[in-house]
């Protein structure tokens, strides 16, 4: 083992990402991997044309500079640090995409596919990297930054800070820094200047401004940026982790146990182990599947519905998921971030996707006069901080009353591949940019990934 004497948990952690080979990596993780992948690039593809990208391309494209690296979807290129903050940001923009980080069979909080995948792209397309090559360095970044959040302590973060614009950036300079072909030392100063970059703050989406998608590429923007100044020459400081003034002193409550860092480190790589079949926020996951399934077993309309309550746990109740519907900064923001308008779309629909999030679909008075006429909240006595239950009364008299302790996608209570598969297509069907021959060519390149021989061959098909 290499050992710059800065820090030994750290130097561990980068011997890992210098020396791991997709050989050592389980067949089940690397199957997983390519799973998320395909579910991420769907998203992205999803969300390339959402409320406030548009002008972030054109801000990007009006900046200019150096043709490094591809923006996905609509083409061109730009420095690479900007390129990866639009990929990212499309990605994140319906919230649609894996979650929750699963560490031996326990999930974590966290948002961290959105950005290590779309990092591993933007990056492997500009090193014309292999498939075999990008897999792996996705893994371990994605290894990288669920060992940051689990060690520390209260989620990993201070109150009011996101995890996604703190973990994420370590992952991302884990992948790009195996990608750019840093050294030991050279990734102890990448690691040591990324930590100068750390933000993300949770008040984006409690005032649901189109913000709260932003940390999601700036993570990836500040690595990217971070491992070019190692690589010029920069030194960063000793010990990113857990020098006093470094991560865990500065951004989180602490930390629990450094051996978490390293605890089957080159054996497990972890990731998010959540799968989402709606496209709003996690928390209102339960409450969603209650309405689906009522919908689905007893063919309700909204129109023949006389009341709906909503018992939703303490917690989500006390958040902004559980606030009364109100279009606020963002109306996309506003409704993924409500379970009245995610419940109240199903029970009015009939389902839950993308188009049911966009601006003309939120700002449909049926649903917002179905909300204040028909739902009552109620806090949930029972199950955890996700678990919801929706009773619905029809105006003949009639009840459904359905509890859902653990929402769809949860390693627990998994979705299929069928599923996953359908749920990409219906991403490419609804956004209209991509092909929908490109986006079966997509998928059958990223299930032989290992096989590929330069990653730009996927991003070409991701252009529309």
């Amino acid at each position: 083992m290499s050992n710059s004497g800065k820090g030994l948990y750290l130097d561990k952690l980068i011997d890992n990402i210098l020396n791991t080979k997709l050989e050592y990596i389980p067949s089940a993780s690397v199957d997983h991997a390519k799973n998320r992948l395909f579910d991420v690039i769907g998203c992205m593809i999803c969300g390339a044309n959402d409320c406030g990208n548009p002008a972030l391309l054109e801000l990007i494209r009006d900046w200019g500079g150096k043709p490094e690296a591809r923006i996905f979807v609509h083409g061109g290129k730009v420095p690479a640090p900007m390129a990866a903050l639009m990929n990212c940001v499309m990605a994140r923009s319906f919230d649609y995409e894996p979650v929750s980080p699963l560490v031996e069979g326990k999930s974590i909080p966290g948002h961290i596919s959105g950005t290590t995948t779309m990092t591993a792209m933007t990056i492997g397309d500009m090193q014309k990297v292999s498939g075999k090559e990008l897999l792996t360095a996705m893994l371990v970044g994605d290894d990288m930054a669920t060992r940051v959040l689990l060690a520390g302590e209260a989620g990993g973060t201070r109150r009011g800070l996101d995890h996604v614009g703190q973990a994420n950036s370590f992952g991302a300079t884990a992948i790009t820094g195996r990608l750019m072909g840093l050294n030991h030392e050279q990734f102890s100063d990448a690691f040591g200047l990324v930590v100068d970059h750390l933000g993300g703050i949770q008040k984006q989406i409690s005032d649901t401004a189109v913000g709260f998608k932003l940390s999601q590429g700036n993570a990836a923007r500040d690595a990217i940026f971070s491992v070019n100044l190692a690589k010029a020459g920069w030194s960063g400081i000793d010990d990113a982790l857990l020098a006093q003034g470094g991560y865990y002193d500065i951004f989180t409550e602490g930390i629990k146990d450094p051996e978490l860092l390293i605890k089957n480190l080159g054996k497990q790589y972890y990731s998010d182990g959540t799968f989402k079949p709606y496209p709003n926020c996690r928390m209102n996951h339960s409450a969603v599947d209650c309405a689906v399934d009522i919908v689905n077993e007893h063919g309700v309309s909204g129109d023949d519905i006389d009341k709906v309550i909503m018992y939703v746990s303490p917690g989500a109740m006390h958040d902004i998921i559980g606030a009364p519907f109100r279009i606020k900064n963002s109306p996309h923001a506003s409704a993924g971030f409500s379970i009245q308008y995610s419940v109240a779309n199903v029970l009015v629909r009939g389902s839950s996707k993308p188009e049911h999030y966009t601006e003309e679909a939120i700002r449909d008075t049926a649903i917002s006069d179905f909300i204040t006429s028909k739902i009552t909240m109620v806090e949930l006595t029972q199950g955890g901080m996700e678990s919801g239950r929706v009773k619905v009364i029809m105006k003949d008299g009639q009840e459904y009353d359905v509890f859902t302790e653990i929402a769809r996608g949860d390693p627990r209570r998994p979705v299929s591949k069928e599923d996953l598969l359908a749920k990409f297509r219906g991403n490419i069907e609804f956004s209209n940019t991509v092909s929908v021959e490109n986006g079966e060519k997509i998928l059958k390149m990223v299930g032989d990934l290992e096989n590929l021989d330069s990653t730009q061959k996927l991003v070409d098909l991701l252009i529309a």
